[in-house]
């Protein structure tokens, strides 16, 4: 399971290099008032038109998007949530760029693979509930927990 993770884990950092990539090409050579006119300036100020990584809202990536319980369901679940909420703001950028296909193409595309990912995860989660010896899934953490039930 973990080579799992760590290959999933490295193709998302490529996702986000060619993300980056593209939001590279896009602003590179744009002018101040294409700048101020975009409503680019506060970004601008911050980073020029260099790569900082953040929401749509403005909020930095960091190390909060990660999520680890150490339980093998809930992480698998949350895995399966973020590959999810990836496709869907994969799908809102499709919506906006449908007429430039420099930037659909390569979006649609990471889209694909978190469609993937997302059942990859859900197959993994199956596996483990499939091993389980109790058919209620969410009693105890079958990789800390030595018996089913005993849970301190």
């Amino acid at each position: 399971m973990c080579n799992f993770d760590t290959d999933i884990g490295t193709e998302e950092l490529a996702h986000l290099e060619m993300v980056a990539a593209i939001v590279h090409q896009l602003t590179k050579n744009l002018s101040m008032e294409q700048i101020e006119a975009s409503g680019f300036r506060n970004y601008y100020v911050d980073h020029t038109v260099g790569i900082w990584p953040q929401a749509a809202g403005g909020i930095p990536f960091n190390a909060c998007e990660f999520q680890s319980k150490g339980d093998i369901i809930t992480d698998l679940m949350e895995d399966m949530a973020a590959e999810q909420k990836a496709r869907s703001t994969y799908d809102n950028i499709l919506r906006l760029v449908k007429d430039e296909p420099d930037v659909y193409e390569p979006i649609k595309f990471l889209r694909a693979r978190e469609v993937v990912h997302f059942q990859r995860f859900g197959e993994a989660l199956r596996i483990v509930q499939d091993h389980l010896d109790s058919k209620n899934f969410y009693a105890f953490n079958p990789g800390f927990d030595c018996c089913e039930g005993n849970v301190k």
